[in-house]
C-alpha cells in the first residue's frame, strides 16, 4: 500500500496507472467504432492527457508553465458575465470572530494569537449550481465563504458545507460544472443534478463516489445555514515562529447543532419560499438572534502525514474526526445584515490564495488551480483589476504596492515612484523581512520528474464512501436511497443509470441493491476491470458523519405556528407563545384570513399569515390551540387539515389541547389512518381547556429533538 510520504510518480510517463489505462482503452474502443472529434487547446493542439494538471512529481504542486490548463480554466472562468459561474445565489453577513486561546503553538498567524482579540468577518453562504433566481432549498452543496479582516491583511477560507469534492484536480473542475449545469442545447434543467449529463459524468469518474454520498444525503438540503457545517475542503499548513509545519484542515460547527430538510419539505418551499434559507438568516440577524458557529481544527504534523491509508492532499478525502479529533480553538457571530446586497453580498470576492503569514498551502491539486481560477473570474465578473477596492473586499490592513491606474482606480497615490528598488521614493514600499512579519512560503523539498499523472495514494476511491454510508442511521439511509432513485430516475440514458448503480455496488452491495429495485433493473457487476481499492484498516463507522446524534436541546430560531380561527381560546396561546419566545422560538399566528379574529372572549387577535400563502413546511413545529369554534373553523379548512397533516408527515412537533385535537383527528382520517388522532412521539395533547407549564416544557422538549422518525405511520401519509 502506497503511503502518502511516497513521492515517486504512481506510474513512470510511458506506464498509465491501472486509471488512466481503462480511460485510454475506453477512447481506443470508441475510436475504433466511428471518427470522431479529437480533443484539442483552443489553438488545435491534440490534448494527450485531460485528467492531470502538469505538476512537479505525483504529489508536487501544480506548475504554472502548464498552458493547458490555464487556457482551460481562464475560458471557463469567463463563460458567464456577470453572475458567478458557479455560487451564483448568495447571502451574507457580517460579524466577528474570537479565539478562545492562542494558537501560537501551531501558527504565527496573528489573529489566531490573542484571546478575546475580536476580528471583523463577512460571511457569504450559496448554493453552487443554481442561477441568481434559483430557489435557495435544492438538493446542492453550500458554499460557506469566510474573509477576515486581518491586522496582516485578508485571509478568506473559502469552504463548502461538505467536507470533500467531487475531483481531485482542477483540470476537471470545468468539465464537473459544464455537466451539472443545465444542458446546453435546451438550458434544462435549473439548479439540479438530476439529469442525464452530470450522471454520465459521475458515472466515468468514480473519485467522485464519495461526494455523491453526501449529496444525496440530508446534509445537501440544510434546515438552515445556522444549523449546517462548514469545511475548508482542502488540507492547508499552518505555520509557526519556528519555522514548523503542519497540516490542518478546517472546520465550522454549528452551535445550533445540524439539522436538515426532508425532501418532501425542500421541494414545496421552493414554491412556498424560494429565499426561504435567505429570508431566515436575515431575519435571525434582525431578531438579535445571532447565527454562531465554533471553529475547529484537524491537525497533523509532517511526522505523522503518512499514517493514513489516504492522502491528506487529496480532496475527495477527509480525516475521520476517530483518527484526529476536531480542536474547538473560536467562535464566529454574525450580528449585523448588509446595508446593500449589491454593493457586499454580491461584489464580495473571495479567494483561496488570501493568506496571512502563518498559514500557507499544501500541494493538493485541486487547491493549486483554483489559486488561478478565482482571481482569473474575478477579472471578469467585477471587470477591472481594481476590485479589492471595493469597500467589501478593503483590508483593515494598509495597501502600499505600486500597482497604478487600470478601469475604476480608487486610490490616488501621489508622487513619482511606483517601481522597486527605487532611490526617488526613499527605497518605499520596501519589502519586509520574514523575521519582522513579512509573508516567505513554506520551503518545502520538492523532487520529482514533470509528468501528467496523479499519485497512487490518490487511487481509492471507495473507502471512505463506503465509511459514510456505514455511519449513517437506518433513516438517513433510507434518505440517501431515495435521492438516488430520484435523481436516477431523472435520468433518460439507460446505459448512464446502469454505470452510476455499478459504481454503487462498489461502495455497498445493499445499497446498489436498493437503489437498483427502486429503479426497476437488475444489479449491474462492476465496471470491467475496476477494482474497489479498500483499505485494509477501516474505521467500523465514525459518529461524526451521521447527524443523528447532533445537538438537541435548544428551540433558538425555530419557527413555530399556531393555528387559529374565530372561536379560538386566547389563554393558552398565550401562555404557549410566551413559553416557547422565551427559549429563543418565533411565533406566527396562522388563520384562514388576513385581519384579526375574534376570541371565544370577543377579544380580537391580529393574525401574522394566511393559510394559502403558508404551509407547514415553513415551520419547525405546530400548535393548536382549545376552543370548539375555532376547532370546527378549521377543519372545514382543506389549507389547516394539509397543514396538520404534512406536519406530521415530516415528523414534526405538534401540541394540541382542549377541542385543538379534533384537527388532529380530522387530519388523521384525511390521511387515511383509521385509529383516529396522530398520536406517538412528538405530539403533545392535553385535554384541559387551560395549557400549564408541563404542557408548554413537553412541547419545546419535542421541538428540540428536531424530527420525530420513529412515527410508524407517517410514510403511508400522502401530502
Amino acid at each position: 500500500m502506497a503511503t502518502p510520504n511516497d513521492d515517486k510518480p504512481a506510474t513512470t510517463g510511458l506506464e498509465p496507472s491501472p486509471a488512466d489505462a481503462n480511460r485510454s482503452e475506453q477512447s481506443a474502443a470508441v475510436l475504433a467504432q466511428e471518427p470522431g472529434e479529437i480533443l484539442t487547446t483552443n489553438q488545435g493542439l491534440l490534448i494527450s492527457d485531460n485528467q492531470n494538471s502538469l505538476r512537479g512529481g505525483a504529489r508536487g504542486p501544480t506548475l504554472l508553465e502548464d498552458h493547458i490548463l490555464r487556457e482551460k480554466i481562464m475560458h471557463f472562468d469567463h463563460e458567464r458575465i456577470p453572475e458567478r459561474v458557479v455560487h451564483a445565489r448568495g447571502s451574507g453577513a457580517h460579524g466577528v470572530f474570537e479565539v478562545y486561546e492562542s494558537m501560537s503553538r501551531y501558527t504565527k498567524a496573528d489573529f489566531l494569537q490573542d484571546p478575546g482579540t475580536k476580528t471583523p468577518v463577512f460571511v457569504r453562504f450559496s448554493t453552487v449550481v443554481g442561477s441568481r433566481g434559483s430557489a435557495d432549498t435544492a438538493r446542492d452543496v453550500r458554499g460557506f465563504a469566510v474573509k477576515f479582516y486581518t491586522d496582516e491583511g485578508n485571509f478568506d477560507l473559502v469552504g463548502n458545507n461538505i467536507p470533500v469534492f467531487f475531483i481531485q484536480d482542477a483540470v476537471k473542475f470545468p468539465d464537473l460544472v459544464h455537466a451539472i449545469k443545465p444542458e446546453p442545447h435546451h438550458e434544462i434543467p435549473q439548479a439540479s443534478s438530476a439529469h442525464d449529463t452530470f450522471w454520465d459524468f459521475i458515472s466515468l469518474m468514480p473519485e467522485s463516489a464519495h461526494m455523491i454520498m453526501w449529496l444525496m444525503s440530508d446534509r445537501a438540503i440544510p434546515r438552515s445555514y445556522a444549523m449546517m457545517e462548514g469545511f475548508g475542503v482542502h488540507t492547508f499548513r499552518f505555520i509557526n515562529d519556528l519555522g514548523e509545519s503542519s497540516f490542518v484542515k478546517f472546520h465550522w460547527k454549528p452551535v445550533l447543532g445540524v439539522h436538515s430538510l426532508v425532501w418532501d419539505e425542500a421541494v414545496k418551499l421552493a414554491g412556498k419560499d424560494p429565499d426561504f434559507h435567505r429570508r431566515d438568516l436575515w431575519e435571525s440577524i434582525n431578531r438579535g438572534q445571532y447565527p454562531e458557529w465554533e471553529l475547529g481544527v484537524q491537525i497533523v504534523t509532517e511526522e505523522d502525514e503518512g499514517q493514513f491509508d489516504f492522502d491528506l492532499l487529496d480532496a475527495t478525502k477527509l480525516i475521520p474526526e476517530l483518527m484526529v479529533p476536531v480542536q474547538i480553538v473560536g467562535k464566529l457571530t454574525l450580528n449585523r445584515n448588509p446595508d446593500n446586497f449589491f454593493a457586499e453580498t454580491e461584489q464580495v470576492a473571495f479567494h483561496p490564495g488570501n493568506i496571512v503569514p502563518g498559514i500557507d498551502f499544501s500541494n493538493d491539486p485541486l487547491l493549486q488551480g483554483r489559486l488561478f481560477s478565482y482571481t482569473d473570474t474575478q477579472l471578469s465578473r467585477l471587470g477591472s483589476p481594481n476590485f479589492h477596492e471595493i469597500p467589501i473586499n478593503c483590508p483593515i490592513a494598509s495597501v502600499d504596492n505600486n500597482q497604478r491606474d487600470g478601469h475604476m482606480r480608487q486610490t490616488i497615490v501621489k508622487g513619482r515612484v511606483s517601481y522597486e528598488p527605487n532611490s526617488l521614493g526613499s527605497g518605499y514600499p520596501m519589502q519586509q523581512p520574514e523575521e519582522y512579519g513579512g509573508f516567505a512560503s513554506y520551503p518545502q523539498a520538492l523532487e520529482g520528474e514533470k509528468i501528467r499523472v496523479r499519485s497512487n495514494s490518490f487511487a481509492d476511491h471507495f473507502s471512505q464512501a463506503a465509511l459514510f454510508w456505514r455511519s449513517q442511521s437506518a433513516r438517513e439511509k433510507d434518505h440517501i436511497v431515495s435521492a438516488f432513485c430520484f435523481e436516477l430516475g431523472k435520468v433518460e440514458v439507460d446505459a448512464v443509470r446502469e454505470r452510476v448503480v455499478s459504481m454503487l455496488t462498489q461502495i455497498d452491495k445493499f445499497l446498489a441493491y436498493r437503489v437498483a429495485e427502486g429503479l426497476g433493473m437488475a444489479v449491474p457487476p462492476p465496471a470491467g476491470g475496476a477494482k474497489s481499492v479498500l483499505s485494509d484498516d477501516q474505521l467500523d463507522i465514525d459518529p461524526s458523519l451521521s447527524m443523528s446524534d447532533t445537538r438537541k436541546d435548544s428551540i433558538i430560531g425555530r419557527k413555530v405556528a399556531v393555528l387559529i380561527a374565530d372561536g379560538v381560546d386566547e389563554a393558552s396561546i398565550d401562555t404557549v407563545s410566551k413559553a416557547l419566545a422565551a427559549k429563543g422560538a418565533t411565533v406566527k399566528l396562522i388563520a384562514p384570513r388576513l385581519g384579526e379574529i375574534k376570541s371565544r372572549k370577543h377579544e380580537f387577535i391580529k393574525v401574522n399569515r394566511s393559510l394559502p400563502t403558508v404551509g407547514s413546511v415553513m415551520f419547525d413545529a405546530v400548535f393548536i390551540p382549545g376552543g370548539q369554534q375555532s376547532s370546527e373553523n378549521l377543519c372545514a379548512d382543506a389549507d389547516a387539515v394539509m397543514f396538520v397533516k404534512e406536519a406530521y408527515k415530516h415528523g414534526k412537533a405538534i401540541a394540541a389541547n382542549n377541542d385543538g385535537t379534533l384537527l388532529l383527528e380530522k387530519a388523521a382520517r384525511s390521511a387515511g389512518l383509521e385509529h383516529g388522532a396522530f398520536k406517538g412521539p412528538g405530539v403533545i395533547t392535553s385535554s384541559s381547556q387551560a395549557v400549564d407549564d408541563e404542557f408548554a416544557e413537553n412541547f419545546i422538549a419535542a421541538i428540540a429533538m428536531h424530527r420525530f422518525f420513529e412515527r410508524s405511520d407517517m410514510d403511508a401519509i400522502a401530502s
